[in-house]
């Protein structure tokens, strides 16, 4: 994938401040004091669809309205990017067909039906899930939504570049990875502003591909994703995004389910927030990482607050979800 241009970033401003506004960033002082850093919260967790995939929907639906050939869409997803399409998809008057596990967020599905998803459960986890779209899409000649493409990762470079140009000097950001476009972005933005700030990919213990693939220098795949952060349960590395990340992450760190179940309460009690598995898998790695973090500024992407309640409440008990 080629970096972005100025102008490129601009126009997808525009694309997507016609629907919601930049997001905010804050260093909030008590979880600042509890991770021992001056840590900035990006709040992607401040959207319409509750997370960050919104912005890359909405590019990407715009260079597709172009093209009169396209009618309705196919994707797959474990939720919000599940919701950015048919978001998108609706101010076109287009129907998107969503795939996604059998054992996917209750609450995660109901928001897609409520943005229009025609919604099909398949399959025991994304890349099942992914199968089952691709040939939906091929046996009814739909257009098949990638989970990974450039004009969905310059959509999601708004939030980077917003970050960025806001906070000055920032040393790290800490990014979950799901398929990547997340921390393509802040990659492509970084190299785009000259800046020399190091982005740090962020997944699970329990999917951790993405790791094994940056240590070895080759795409490996996992046989399982098993983790309550979702966002990032992915067994199999998208090769463009690896290629993009390889390149450009300073390390991939790992965290376990109990280390996030830990963020997240630390983000409810300091800022009273609500960030799902992934949305807190960053700052997660900020605290496993806080000696490194000592005396610097740093941020965490809080990709998104769209956790199931009963797992949102045993977090709160003190426990962990189980999967």
């Amino acid at each position: 994938m080629e970096g972005f241009s100025k102008e490129e970033v601009e126009s997808a401003q525009r694309i997507v401040y016609q629907h919601i506004k930049p997001t905010p960033q804050y260093a909030w002082p008590q979880l600042c004091q509890a991770v021992g850093c001056e840590l900035w919260l990006k709040h992607e967790n401040h959207t319409p669809i509750g997370a960050f995939k919104v912005r890359g929907g909405l590019v990407y639906m715009d260079a597709l309205a172009r093209d009169p050939s396209i009618g309705d869409l196919v994707t797959a997803t474990r939720g919000n990017h599940g919701q950015s399409i048919p978001y998108a998809a609706r101010l076109y008057d287009k129907t998107a067909h969503v795939y996604a596990p059998e054992s996917n967020s209750v609450e995660k599905n109901a928001a897609m039906r409520a943005w229009g998803a025609q919604l099909h459960l398949h399959g025991s986890d994304f890349e099942q899930a992914v199968e089952a779209a691709v040939a939906h899409a091929t046996q009814d000649d739909l257009h098949m939504v990638p989970s990974f493409h450039r004009n969905l990762v310059l959509g999601v470079a708004t939030y980077g570049y917003e970050l960025m140009t806001e906070v000055e000097g920032l040393d790290a950001i800490y990014v979950p990875i799901g398929m990547g476009s997340g921390a393509s972005s802040l990659i492509a933005v970084r190299d785009l502003l000259g800046v020399t700030t190091k982005i740090i990919g962020v997944v699970s213990t329990d999917a951790d591909a993405i790791a094994q693939s940056f240590s070895a220098g080759k795409i490996i795949s996992t046989n399982t994703a098993r983790t309550f952060a979702d966002g990032v349960a992915t067994r199999v590395p998208h090769p463009e995004a690896f290629e993009v990340l390889s390149k450009g992450l300073d390390r991939v760190v790992r965290v376990s389910d109990d280390e996030v179940a830990d963020a997240i309460r630390l983000i409810y009690a300091t800022t009273h927030n609500i960030a799902e598995g992934a949305g807190a898998a960053a700052t997660a790695a900020v605290i496993q990482e806080r000696e490194q973090c000592d005396g610097k500024r740093v941020a965490a992407i809080l990709t998104g607050g769209n956790i199931d309640r009963n797992w949102f409440a045993k977090i709160l008990s003190g426990e962990t979800p189980e999967i």
